[in-house]
């Protein structure tokens, strides 16, 4: 799981620099689906194991207020890096300078009408660039007990509630109005789907339920999707013949579409089933950076947020030097983003100097 958690923020990191000849080595790239749908899955799978974990042990009260820490600690970090974020943009526009990037990039809302855009980032309803992934973890999280709930008292039927509001967010285009001429990139009413099927598998393997079926139709089929999907990705691609429209909107991202979330499912089912849980090669040195990314992961992804705005803005502002910025850039982030998951990992588990102090114990 780290190790899996790792690469995938290395590889938003990637897609995020939009333009690197490194995304061709990421999965993105070859279907039709990303790191993105994979996240949501597995935080709603870790996320559902440890509600049900303490809803067993404390009672649902203790599970409740357990996961309000996490949604209100998750909340405060997308608040500081939106103000973060807003800053560094306002400054690259003045001092580098960058003429029009702060319109350009969804901030001009803030800098002309500051007491309403605000409230609006304070609501989630403000989504400039970059600002549009922890608001859907946060909406996933306050839906994750009334869901839990309905699985306690009507079992897998409770699964219907979700698929429904998907459903419906595919039939009716329902989106929740985002504010300052931004919008949502995830419809969270489609993206919750992916949320609480990865809720729904933590808990029957917390509570002891038989695995999931593995026949080998369900591998064939799984094989089959992932395939479709990396014959569309060839066509983007211009090495066969691009697919018609209308697959085109069944693998669209903001609503999550059909396609796109079978695919999703078959790749993490694959490598679910595929993927040894602790081969040798887990343990080299590259899978040991990853793991370390991985078990850091929400502060790697914001320290990623801002890494990658960088290399690509320097693309954008230095076309003709793009290309050894790439090739330098990269392999340099990816480093500091490692560096920066073992110094937090280090910080960690070190011992309270304090304490240690009062206890009359050395440092």
């Amino acid at each position: 799981m780290d190790v899996l958690r790792g690469w995938m923020q290395v590889s938003i990191f990637i897609s995020h620099t939009f333009g690197s000849i490194f995304f061709y080595g990421i999965h993105a790239a070859w279907g039709i689906s990303d790191s993105s749908e994979q996240f949501i899955l597995l935080s709603g799978l870790v996320l559902g194991s440890v509600f049900t974990l303490k809803r067993v042990r404390d009672g649902f009260r203790a599970a409740v207020l357990d996961l309000g820490v996490r949604v209100r600690r998750l909340y405060l970090i997308h608040l500081t890096v939106f103000a973060l974020f807003a800053a560094m943009s306002i400054w690259a526009e003045r001092v580098l300078p960058l003429p029009g990037l702060v319109e350009a990039t969804g901030w001009k809302w803030l800098v002309t009408e500051p007491w309403y855009a605000v409230p609006g980032a304070l609501a989630l309803l403000y989504q400039p660039p970059f600002m549009d992934v922890l608001p859907v973890f946060v909406i996933c999280m306050l839906l994750l007990p009334a869901f839990l709930w309905l699985l306690e008292k009507f079992g897998d039927r409770a699964l219907l509630s979700p698929l429904a509001l998907y459903l419906a967010a595919q039939a009716f285009e329902l989106r929740p109005m985002a504010l300052g001429g931004t919008h949502f990139t995830f419809d969270p009413f489609a993206w919750q789907l992916l949320f609480m099927l990865g809720a729904w598998v933590g808990r029957r393997a917390l509570m002891g339920a038989p695995p999931l079926p593995r026949h080998p139709a369900i591998f064939t089929a799984a094989a089959a999707i992932v395939a479709f999907g990396l014959w569309v990705r060839l066509g983007h691609h211009g090495v066969v013949a691009a697919s018609a429209e209308f697959v085109e909107l069944l693998a669209e991202k903001g609503r999550l579409g059909p396609l796109r979330l079978l695919h999703a499912l078959a790749l993490a089912w694959l490598v679910s089933a595929l993927v040894p849980r602790d081969p040798a090669w887990m343990h080299g040195a590259v899978p040991r950076m990853l793991a370390t990314i991985g078990r850091q992961g929400l502060q790697v992804f914001c320290l990623g947020l801002f890494l990658s705005w960088w290399v690509a803005t320097a693309f954008h502002a230095l076309p003709a030097q793009a290309w050894w910025i790439d090739l330098l850039a990269i392999p340099v982030c990816i480093l500091i983003l490692g560096g920066f998951a073992r110094w937090r990992e280090g910080r960690r588990a070190a011992p309270p100097r304090r304490a240690h102090r009062k206890a009359g114990l050395p440092p």
